[in-house]
């Protein structure tokens, strides 16, 4: 052979050489693990579409509160799902709603475990929709309204951060939502409590088993007209500038795993924490080609966790949090 010669391979060979050389690495400390709580007793229902992840009622969110916090994940984020609903949604702001309930209690069991507040109005309307809508009869349509959604998420937010919740995630897309509720948090005396803002949220055929989850489905229409469109990435920078300029602590790319281009042009251009969602149709796919034998579930579950920190995430949203953690133990 001639020169130069160039063996890449003698930095792989032995398992001691490749953990000395690995250029990323998952933990528990990147990641943050969902819960969806409800209401009543004893509850505690297997989600068909997402097999592992569960309907919790607040009599049994200790004991998974408890095996979080022996896992030694640092975050859950908290989805609730009402027994009411109104055009409103006002079981989402309500004091006594379910979220804070539930936040108030994590805070009271696991006072160092970090609380995350989904704050969203769609779990929570009777028309599945992220805001308030406007039926327009002359038209023959109905639209979401920007502003007036606004005023319901920022009592929204503030009625979580009152219960305690660390950290304030809206993920409801509406135009200037982290500057109104940077606003009204701080209005409230909350000028601590930081915004996980979902900042590129994309309209997505990957929610489908969440929508289940959280009975969030719209009853009319999509979210096209306020989620963004899956063809675009040059979009995503906007929308990401316009949440850096309103105050927001971190960003986010939703989904994450087909969308991995995104997520690395927001870590070339920001430096604030970069959060992927690996969201419940990419959970629900690997389980179900598991339980077929197609696939090696831990092997690909970490592999794409590699993925996302890879391309500049510094935390990971995941229905796979705990078998990360029991895995990487292992």
């Amino acid at each position: 052979m001639g020169f130069p010669i160039v063996r890449n391979r003698r930095l792989r060979t032995s398992a001691a050489m490749r953990n000395l050389v690995r250029e990323h690495a998952v933990t528990a400390n990147d990641l943050i693990y969902p819960i969806f709580v409800t209401h009543g007793t004893n509850v505690k229902e297997e989600i068909s579409s997402m097999p592992g992840v569960y309907h919790l009622s607040l009599d049994r969110l200790e004991e998974e509160i408890r095996e979080v916090v022996s896992l030694g994940i640092q975050a859950v984020l908290l989805f609730g799902v009402p027994h009411e609903k109104d055009a409103h949604g006002s079981s989402a702001y309500d004091p006594n709603g379910i979220v804070q309930q539930a936040t108030r209690q994590v805070k009271a069991w696991a006072p160092d475990l970090l609380v995350v507040a989904d704050t969203c109005l769609c779990q929570f309307t009777d028309h599945g929709h992220c805001g308030v809508v406007h039926y327009d009869e002359a038209k023959g349509r109905a639209d979401v309204l920007n502003d007036p959604s606004l005023e319901l998420l920022v009592k929204t937010a503030v009625s979580q951060a009152e219960a305690g919740a660390d950290i304030i995630a809206p993920s409801n897309m509406m135009d200037a939502f982290v500057y109104a509720i940077r606003q009204g948090l701080d209005e409230a005396g909350y000028e601590n409590v930081p915004i996980m803002s979902y900042s590129v949220k994309y309209a997505s055929a990957f929610y489908g088993p969440f929508r289940d989850a959280a009975h969030s489905a719209p009853q009319f229409g999509d979210r096209k007209t306020y989620q963004m469109d899956p063809a675009n990435a040059r979009e995503a920078l906007r929308e990401a500038d316009s949440d850096v300029a309103e105050g927001a602590d971190f960003l986010m790319v939703k989904p994450a795993l087909a969308y991995m281009d995104v997520l690395r042009m927001l870590r070339d251009r920001y430096d604030l924490p970069l959060v992927a969602y690996n969201v419940s149709a990419e959970y629900s796919m690997v389980k179900a080609a598991a339980a077929q034998g197609w696939i090696d579930e831990r092997a690909i579950v970490l592999e794409t966790m590699l993925g996302f920190k890879r391309a500049g995430a510094d935390l990971i949203i995941t229905y796979f949090a705990k078998d990360i953690v029991r895995w990487l133990q292992a």
